[in-house]
C-alpha cells in the first residue's frame, strides 16, 4: 500500500467536507466549557432527580403507609392468609393445580427493567429458605404490609423512573414491586435475607462500633467453634462502611484475630469484612487502646461457651450509670451451666442474649442486636432517609439484568405506632427503592464533557459510587461475578495520580472546588498510555452523602463546538442508512413514557423531529449538534460508494470506513459483506458508551492532526492467518474535529509488498519480529501504571491476609531476553505504542483470566503496578547490534513517514530465549491496611435515649469472666467519645 496514494485519497475526502463545511461556517460558533458552572448544573439536576426518589419513600408514602397499617392491624397467632410467594408463583403440582403460596402471577417483558418478566400491578412476597413461610409473625406482617400496593403502584405512576421498591420486614419476608419470579440458587436455596442487605442495616440503626471478644479455650472446639465462627460472620455481615469493628479472641491470653488490625477499630468496608472473615477461619483454640469509629453506638459481642469469674465491678467502673456501651452475649454450646451469668452482663448494659446450640440458631439470634441498637431512634421517631454506596443485587445479577447492577438505595425506618409499644422501640423493618446508578449519570451527558471527560460520584467514606474506570465484575472461567470488593473502591485507587489526595479530601469533606492533575491514564483494557492534563471540578450534593466530580480535559475538553442547520435539512441527512447515534446517550427521554420504551434512540430523535412524538423531552443542544454533524459529513456516504464502484480508487481488501463526531454520531461503510465487531455492543470499546468515546477516537484526539493512526483491535484475527488494523485521521476545524477511519486487512498487505522488497546483501538474512523491546532505549519512555482493582491468581496454600501488591521488576528486560524463534525469514509493522505482558493475555485479563486455573488457584483482589512503552517520535531510524551470549545479532528500526508505524528488522540466526528467565511477581502482605484514610462522618446519631425500656434483654441474672478482657474492650468508649 502506497502512504502517498492514501494521503491524496484522504485530502480528496478533506476536500470534500471542507467545502460542505464552508457551506455552514456563518452559522457556527465556539464555546469554552465553564467547568465550575456545569458541575454546580449537574448536581442540581442530580438533586432534584434524587428528590424524587426521597418522597416516594418519606412520610406520607411508603413509610406512613406501613406504619399506619401496623397501627390499625390486630395480630392473630391463628391467622391464615395466602400470598403470592416469588419462589412458587406460577408453579403447579404434578396434577396441574398450583401449589400452596403460588398460583398464577402474571409477567410481562418490561423495557424500563432491562426486559425483565415482571407484574407491575402486583408486589409479591420472598421468604428466606430458613425462616418458615407459613410462620405467624410472616402472615401477619404480609397481611398488613398488602397496604402498600397501592403506595407502590402510585409511586411508579408518579415517577416512571422509579425502579424496585420494597419493604424489608423485620421478622424475615421481603416484599417487592414490582413483581417478579424468585430464582434459587443451584441448590434450590434462597439465602437472600432483606435485613442483611446494607439498606436495611443502615437504615435500622445509627453507626456503630463494635469488638467482638470470642472465646477459644479449650472447651470451644468442634462443633462449638464452628458456630462460634459462623456468628463471627454473621455479624460482620450486618455491618457496613459507616460502621468499625474489630476482632478479639482470648482464653489464657488476649490477642487480636486479625494482627493488621491490632489496636484500633477499621472501617466494616468489604475490604476489610473479607480480611476479617479470612482470619476467623483461621481461628483455633489456644492490651492495647482502641482508635477512633463512628462516634456512634458503641457495643461489645461476647461469644463464649461460659465463664467463671466475678465481673461486676469492671463495669460498674467503666460503663455504669449511663451504659453507653452496649453488651450482647452469644451462649454457645447446649451446655446451660453459665446461662445466668451471660444473661446478666446483657441485661445489665442495655444489650441483649441469646442461647445458640445450633448453627440453625445463629442468624435470627444475630438479628436481635439490631433491634435492640434501633430502639433510642425507634422511640423518637426519627425517620432518617439513608443513602448507600454502590449496591448490586445478586439475584438481578443472576438475570443478567446488567444494566441495573450497580445502584444506590434511599431507605428509612418504619416503626410501630402503638402507644403500649413506645417505650420498647419496635422497629418493623425498612421502606425503599433503588436507583439505577446507569439513570443518574445520564444527566452528565458525554458530548458536554469531551472526548477524554466525564463525570463521578463518590460517597462521604470516599468510595466510588460511579466511574468509567471502576470495574465491579471479574471473569471465572465463563461466568463474570461480583468483585468481593467491588463497592469499597476508593477515589484514590482510579484517580491515583492525585499522590497526595487533595481532590479525595475535598471531596469527602464536601467542599466545593477545582484541581488541575497532569495524569497517566490508560486505554483499550489497558494496552495504551495516554499523557493528559485534567481539570477537576467537584461539589455536593445536598441532602445525600454523596459528592460529584466531573473531569475537562485540556484541549478538546475545554471547548465546544456548535453549529446551527435547519430541522428539515439535518432530518434528510440522518435518515442516511449509513448512520448510526450513540444508543447508551439520552437524545431524548424515553423512559418516562411507557410507550416510548421501546424505541431506540435515532428512532426517538426521528419521531420527535418530524412532530410525531411532540411530548417527548429532548436534549435541544445534542440534537442541534447532530444534526448540524449529520448535515457536514453527509457527503462522506456519496465519497465511500464513489470509491466501492471506482476499483481502481481503493486497494484491494479495504473493508470498512467510519467516522465519528462528539454528537455520538457515527458513519459507516461496509465495502466487503463481513460482520464488524465494532459495530455491535460485543466491543463497547469502539463504540460511544455512556462510560466513554471510543477508543480510536480518545486515541486520535492526542495524535498530530494530519498524521495516521494505526492500531490492533482488540479482535485481531479474523478468518485464517488475517490480522486486521484500523486507520485513524484527524482533521481539525479550530476546535471541531472529526475522525475518519478505514479497516484493512493491512498487515497481509504490507507483508505482501515488503516481501517483494529486494534487500542488499547485508540484511538479507535479517528476519522482523515484534518484539518492540530491542528499541525501548531509542523509541519509547517507560512510564508505571497502577491498577487497585485487579483480581490475581493465588494459591489457596498462600493466600495472604490483605490485599498484596504485585509488582514487576523494577528494570525493563533486556532485548535479548525477547527471543526470536520462527525460522520463516518475516517483515513485520506494529504500533509502538503497548503495555508490556507477563503472559499472552493483557495486563488486566491475564489477571481476571481463570479459565485454565490450577486446583488450589483462587483470584483474590490485588493491587499491580506494571510498565507501559510510550513512543518517543523525535528518533526516525536506528540500528544496533543485541548481544546474546556468544552470538550477537544486529536490527534496524525505521518510522513510516505520516504514521505511528515502525518498521523492525532483526537478524534471524540468533537465538536469546535461553538467557533470561521469566520475570516474577511477589505479594506484600498488608498494604492496603497502613493507614485509614479521611472520611465524613453521617450527621444522625441516634445512640441513647432516657426513656428506652431495656428489661427486654433475653433474661436477668449474674456474669462472671476475666477482667482484664472487658477492661481491653470498654477502655474504648472513653478513647471514642
Amino acid at each position: 500500500m502506497s502512504v502517498r496514494r492514501r494521503s491524496v485519497q484522504w485530502m480528496v475526502i478533506l476536500q470534500i467536507r471542507e467545502g460542505k463545511y464552508k457551506d455552514v461556517e456563518g452559522v457556527v460558533k465556539i464555546e469554552e466549557v465553564d467547568g465550575e458552572e456545569l458541575v454546580k448544573k449537574f448536581a442540581e439536576e442530580m438533586e432534584e432527580m434524587l428528590g424524587r426518589k426521597m418522597k416516594s419513600v418519606k412520610v406520607r408514602r411508603l413509610a406512613e403507609a406501613a406504619e399506619d397499617a401496623d397501627l390499625y392491624h390486630e395480630y392473630n397467632d391463628t391467622m391464615e392468609f395466602d400470598y403470592y410467594n416469588s419462589m412458587l408463583i406460577n408453579t403447579v403440582d404434578e396434577d396441574g393445580n398450583p401449589v400452596p403460596l403460588g398460583g398464577e402471577f402474571p409477567l410481562e417483558e418490561n423495557e424500563h427493567f432491562n426486559k425483565l418478566p415482571v407484574n407491575t400491578q402486583q408486589s409479591n412476597i420472598q421468604v428466606p429458605t430458613n425462616v418458615y413461610n407459613r410462620d405467624p409473625d410472616i402472615v401477619n406482617g404480609v397481611f398488613m404490609s398488602e397496604a402498600l400496593n397501592d403506595v407502590f403502584i402510585d409511586n411508579f405512576q408518579k415517577d416512571p423512573t422509579l425502579t424496585w421498591q420494597y419493604f424489608g420486614s423485620a421478622t424475615g419476608f421481603f416484599r417487592l414491586y414490582p413483581g417478579i419470579q424468585w430464582i434459587p440458587d443451584e441448590n434450590g436455596v434462597v439465602t437472600f435475607d432483606a435485613r442483611n442487605r446494607n439498606w436495611y442495616i443502615q437504615a435500622a440503626t445509627s453507626p456503630k462500633d463494635v469488638v467482638i471478644v470470642v472465646d477459644v479455650s479449650g472447651s470451644m472446639k468442634g462443633l462449638r467453634l464452628t458456630i462460634a465462627k459462623h456468628t463471627i460472620n454473621t455479624i460482620l455481615d450486618t455491618l457496613g462502611e459507616n460502621d468499625f469493628v474489630n476482632i478479639i479472641a482470648y482464653s489464657d491470653y488476649v490477642r487480636y484475630v486479625e494482627p493488621c488490625f491490632k489496636g484500633t477499630l477499621v472501617q466494616a468496608d468489604l475490604d476489610n469484612r473479607e480480611v476479617t472473615h479470612t482470619h476467623t477461619h483461621k481461628t483455633h483454640t489456644g492490651a492495647a487502646a482502641l482508635g477512633q469509629g463512628s462516634l456512634c453506638n458503641q457495643a461489645i459481642m461476647l461469644i463464649t461457651d461460659g465463664a467463671m469469674e466475678d465481673f461486676q465491678d469492671v463495669f460498674e467502673e467503666f460503663n455504669w450509670p449511663e451504659r453507653r456501651v452496649r453488651v450482647f452475649t452469644y451462649l454457645i454450646g447446649r451446655e446451660m451451666t453459665f446461662a445466668e451469668n451471660v444473661k446478666w452482663i446483657a441485661c445489665n448494659n442495655k444489650g441483649y442474649y441469646t442461647h445458640i446450640s445450633t448453627l440453625a440458631d445463629v442468624q435470627e439470634n444475630v438479628m436481635e442486636y439490631l433491634h435492640v441498637l434501633s430502639r433510642p431512634m425507634v422511640i423518637n421517631h426519627d425517620h432518617d432517609i439513608i443513602w448507600t454506596e454502590a449496591y448490586m443485587d445478586s439475584v438481578l445479577f443472576n438475570t443478567q439484568a446488567q444494566s441495573l447492577l450497580l445502584m444506590t438505595s434511599v431507605a428509612m425506618p418504619v416503626f410501630s405506632k402503638k402507644k403500649e409499644t413506645l417505650s420498647h422501640g419496635i422497629l418493623l423493618g425498612v421502606v425503599g427503592t433503588d436507583v439505577a446508578l446507569r439513570e443518574l449519570m445520564r444527566l452528565a451527558p458525554r458530548y458536554k464533557l469531551g472526548v477524554h471527560g466525564y463525570a463521578y460520584l463518590i460517597t462521604n467514606n470516599g468510595y466510588i459510587l460511579s466511574h468509567p474506570d471502576l470495574r465491579p465484575l471479574y471473569k471465572e472461567g465463563k461466568k463474570l461475578k461480583p468483585k468481593p470488593n467491588y463497592n469499597s473502591v476508593d477515589l484514590s485507587e482510579v484517580e491515583w495520580e492525585d499522590t497526595e489526595e487533595r481532590l479525595r479530601t475535598a471531596m469527602v469533606k464536601g467542599e466545593t472546588g477545582t484541581l488541575s492533575l497532569d495524569v497517566r491514564t490508560s486505554v483499550d483494557k489497558g494496552r495504551r498510555a495516554m499523557f493528559l492534563k485534567n481539570d477537576y471540578f467537584y461539589t455536593i450534593l445536598n441532602e445525600t452523602p454523596f459528592s460529584l466530580g466531573i473531569v475537562l480535559t485540556r484541549g478538546y475538553g475545554q471547548y465546544i463546538f456548535t453549529g446551527n442547520v435547519s430541522v428539515e435539512e439535518g432530518l434528510h441527512d440522518l435518515l442516511a442508512p449509513d448512520l448510526t447515534i450513540a444508543s447508551e446517550w439520552t437524545y431524548c427521554e424515553t423512559d418516562i413514557d411507557p410507550a416510548h420504551r421501546k424505541l431506540s434512540q435515532l428512532q426517538a430523535v426521528v419521531r420527535y423531529l418530524t412532530g410525531k412524538e411532540p411530548d417527548l423531552e429532548c436534549d435541544m443542544q445534542l440534537l442541534q449538534q447532530t444534526l448540524f454533524d449529520a448535515v457536514v459529513t453527509a457527503p462522506m456516504e456519496a465519497y465511500w460508494t464513489a470509491l466501492m464502484l471506482n476499483t481502481s480508487g481503493m486497494e484491494d481488501g479495504v473493508e470498512t470506513a467510519f467516522l465519528g463526531t462528539r454528537s455520538g454520531l457515527m458513519r459507516f461503510h461496509l465495502f466487503l459483506s463481513l460482520p464488524r465487531s465494532f459495530l455491535t455492543s460485543t466491543d463497547k470499546e469502539n463504540m460511544f458508551t455512556l462510560d466513554h468515546f471510543p477508543v480510536w477516537y480518545r486515541r486520535a484526539a492526542e495524535y498530530p492532526a494530519g498524521q495516521f493512526l494505526y492500531y490492533m483491535p482488540r479482535q485481531d484475527t479474523r478468518g485464517i492467518g488475517d490480522a486486521f488494523t484500523e486507520q485513524t485521521h484527524t482533521h481539525t476545524w479550530t476546535q471541531k474535529t472529526f475522525f475518519v477511519l478505514f479497516l484493512y486487512p493491512i498487515f497481509s498487505a504490507i507483508f505482501s509488498r515488503l516481501n517483494q522488497i529486494s534487500l542488499n546483501d547485508r540484511f538479507i538474512s535479517l528476519r522482523a519480529t515484534l518484539c518492540a523491546f530491542v528499541c525501548v532505549g531509542v523509541y519509547f519512555l517507560r512510564v508505571s501504571l497502577f491498577d487497585y482493582q485487579a483480581m490475581c491468581k493465588m494459591n489457596s496454600h498462600s493466600v495472604s491476609s490483605a490485599r498484596p501488591l504485585l509488582s514487576l521488576s523494577s528494570s525493563p528486560p533486556s532485548p535479548a531476553s525477547l527471543s526470536v524463534t520462527n525460522k520463516m525469514s518475516l517483515l513485520h509493522c506494529y504500533t509502538p505504542s503497548f503495555i508490556f505482558q507477563t503472559s499472552r493475555h493483557d495486563p488486566y485479563l491475564s489477571l481476571l483470566a481463570s479459565a485454565h486455573k490450577k486446583k488450589g488457584d483462587i483470584l483474590q483482589p490485588c493491587d499491580t503496578e506494571y510498565p507501559s512503552f510510550v513512543y518517543e517520535p523525535s528518533v526516525k531510524e536506528t540500528n544496533s547490534i543485541i548481544k546474546c551470549g556468544r552470538c550477537q545479532k544486529m536490527f534496524v528500526v525505521q518510522q513510516i513517514p505520516e504514521s505511528n508505524l515502525l518498521m523492525l528488522v532483526i537478524q534471524a540466526d540468533c537465538d536469546c530465549s535461553r538467557q533470561y528467565g521469566p520475570i516474577t511477581m511477589e505479594p506484600k502482605e498488608c498494604d492496603r491496611m497502613r493507614s485509614q484514610k479521611i472520611r465524613r462522618r453521617p450527621e444522625s446519631c441516634h445512640a441513647y435515649h432516657p426513656q428506652e425500656n431495656a428489661n427486654d434483654c433475653g433474661g436477668a441474672s449474674f456474669i462472671s469472666l476475666s477482667a482484664s478482657l472487658f477492661f481491653i474492650c470498654l477502655s474504648f468508649s472513653a478513647l471514642v467519645s
